[in-house]
């Protein structure tokens, strides 16, 4: 298991009440698994229309990529604007 951060940016944040947060987890996927479960439904429904990134860069092997401690997981949303 890793020790990760997750960035949280706009709907996200707004849905999880807060712009960061840290895991323990072995992949990209158990981390958003567990934001889910900490965050709850609305936050789970942004997350479904979101880019996951990691460390900068979108995940390369998708969800499954294995994270090492001190990566940084980013969740951002599609914005709108005007």
């Amino acid at each position: 298991m890793a020790h990760v951060r997750l960035r949280l940016f706009a709907g996200a944040r707004e849905a999880a009440g807060r712009s960061s947060d840290t895991f323990d987890a072995a992949t990209v996927d158990e981390v958003l698994e567990r934001a889910r479960a900490a965050y709850g439904a609305h936050f789970a429904a942004v997350l479904d229309t979101a880019r996951v990134w990691v460390n900068g860069e979108e995940p390369v092997a998708g969800g499954g990529a294995p994270l090492v401690d001190g990566d940084e997981v980013a969740v951002l949303p599609p914005v709108s604007g005007g």
